[in-house]
């Protein structure tokens, strides 16, 4: 794999572990609405990384589609209101990580989450000086290897890299026709990728060293 010229992140299971927020979202917003469900950690982890009508269709089957787009529109509303005060468990390395890379590399964040969860998360975070451009399924409604080349076009990239966590995420870099960097630490398994990194320490090392 050549060097690239940019590194674009997954955000959820790669840059940090907010599940425990996305389940409380959604349970509140059950509740608010007096519809009688409840999702745990364990379930909502396992939908980490699925666009939008996925995670419906799978955590309310029973419902059509026009409600389960109006729940998980205030599921998303919701995820806005508390994000910033619940937060969630920024992975070790990421933050110091950052900072480096960006000394070498333009950094950008492309996810699958609601619209504005990207830009509160880096606000959280404390990362803005470092990332150069996010974009998100909820701006559009595209999967990601769309995305990936809307970025690609919109900063002239030549030579990305996708860092994520799972099997989609390899996927829609294929798709993409990127080379896909595998994090392990993150809520997904596979064998599919052009770089594997056990934590964010050594994906920093690698790529400084380049």
């Amino acid at each position: 794999m050549q060097k690239p010229d940019s590194l674009i992140f997954d955000m959820d299971g790669t840059l940090w572990d907010a599940v425990d927020t996305y389940a409380e979202s959604w349970n509140l917003v059950f509740k608010d609405l007096g519809i009688d469900k409840k999702v745990d950690r364990e379930q909502i982890g396992a939908l980490v990384g699925l666009e939008g009508k996925k995670v419906t269709a799978l955590i309310m089957p029973d419902f059509d589609e026009d409600k389960r787009k109006m729940v998980y529109d205030a599921v998303t509303e919701k995820r806005r209101q508390i994000l910033p005060e619940y937060g969630g468990i920024l992975y070790e390395g990421v933050s110091e990580g950052l900072k480096q890379l960006a000394q070498n590399y333009q950094l950008f964040i492309l996810s699958n989450c609601g619209k504005g969860i990207i830009r509160l998360f880096i606000d959280w975070a404390g990362i803005d000086e470092h990332i150069t451009d996010e974009l998100t399924h909820g701006v559009n409604f595209m999967p990601k290897n769309h995305n990936i080349k809307l970025l690609m076009e919109k900063h002239g990239l030549k030579t990305p890299v996708y860092i994520g966590d799972t099997a989609g995420d390899g996927s829609e870099s294929r798709a993409a026709g990127i080379p896909f960097v595998f994090v392990s630490y993150g809520f997904g398994k596979t064998d599919d990728y052009d770089l594997k990194f056990d934590d964010f320490g050594s994906l920093t090392d690698y790529f400084m060293g380049l």
